[in-house]
């Protein structure tokens, strides 16, 4: 990270070149079995094809409101990315008639037909696989994505100091993502590279996402993101910890 990083997107950029091939977010989901861990490089090339998406086949434009019904999840966090990449503001559990554009997963894609814009579904299998049948009304991300570009540059410079997150009823900018996840950062035990937490909370508050993505990218620490961790026994957890050499836990 670099004291000028105003957005989610800079803190990103600043941790590819530092350190591109470490862990960013490894993701388990205790009801499927699935573990995926994503180096840094890996998490900001999804970043940047989501974000191509986003602007080139969306024609999503600086402003826009983008309602994210989704869990925490690998896949939402490339979206929240994608999103500061962009200038949109993602607009976690929104509502979708009032959204621009909705990106849902199973438990929402009924609510997201709300929106009158476009509409992405996510299937949230395991390594990302897309839907058997697309869901009616939506495009189905794992069939669009793969063939966007590696490489994104917005048309327009992001401003940090428009509105770029909404999540529980309140409005954070870019510049108030960064600085509220580096102030939240010793609580939470995260001190700096190395530093790695396991987190278990929804996407739903700023808790959430400040544990489960922002604190970390914004220390140059690291997530291991749980989904259904009610699953696993106290000792199957024990030996996570250990195993992934956590040193912080939010839960």
């Amino acid at each position: 990270m670099n004291a000028t990083d105003r957005t989610p997107a800079d803190l990103l950029r600043s941790a590819l070149a530092t350190d591109p091939a470490r862990p960013l977010v490894t993701f388990y989901d205790d009801a499927t079995g699935e573990r995926i861990e994503l180096s840094v490089a890996t998490f900001a090339n999804w970043v940047a094809k989501t974000a191509n998406l986003l602007q080139n086949e969306l024609s999503a434009e600086p402003g826009d409101r983008v309602a994210l019904l989704l869990p925490a999840h690998w896949q939402t966090a490339v979206w929240l990315l994608a999103c500061s990449s962009a200038g949109v503001v993602a607009d976690v559990g929104g509502d979708p008639a009032a959204a621009d554009h909705v990106v849902a997963g199973p438990g929402g894609l009924e609510a997201g037909l709300a929106c009158s814009g476009d509409r992405i579904a996510l299937s949230l299998a395991p390594l990302g696989r897309r839907f058997p049948t697309p869901p009616s009304g939506y495009a189905d991300y794992a069939v669009e994505v793969p063939t966007q570009g590696d490489r994104f540059q917005p048309y327009a410079p992001v401003d940090p100091e428009v509105p770029a997150l909404i999540v529980a009823g309140a409005e954070y900018t870019s510049a108030e993502v960064v600085e509220r996840a580096r102030a939240d950062a010793p609580a939470l035990g995260l001190t700096g590279p190395g530093s790695r937490i396991l987190s278990a909370l929804a996407y739903d508050t700023w808790e959430g996402l400040s544990a489960g993505l922002y604190a970390a990218l914004a220390t140059g620490g690291s997530v291991v993101l749980c989904r259904h961790l009610e699953e696993l026994g106290e000792d199957a957890l024990a030996k996570r910890i250990e195993s992934e050499r956590v040193t912080a836990t939010a839960r």
